[in-house]
């Protein structure tokens, strides 16, 4: 399972996120990839794979933005703790 996080390394929002982040990996163990789309075409490319609906319609459009492989939940922008949890499946 990957659960993967769109972000910019300059983006505050994904900035805001990072403590959240951090303390879902520590406390419940899970790994969350971060894949900056803002230096990286490849990780671009992937984030508008994901950031489409089953009509092909764009669900997010920005960062940070979250995708849980496993069970396809995503996030869109910046959340709460336990919300990123719940999408982890924790």
């Amino acid at each position: 399972m990957a659960l993967l996080m769109f972000s910019g390394k300059q983006c505050i929002h994904c900035k805001e996120m990072d403590p959240h982040v951090q303390r879902l990996e520590q406390e419940e163990k899970v790994a969350i990839k971060k894949l900056d789309v803002w230096h990286d075409s490849q990780a671009a490319k992937l984030m508008e794979k994901y950031d489409c609906d089953e009509k092909g319609d764009t669900v997010c459009g920005g960062i940070p933005f979250f995708v849980n492989e496993e069970t396809g939940a995503k996030i869109c922008g910046n959340t709460s703790y336990e919300k990123l949890k719940k999408w982890a499946g924790k």
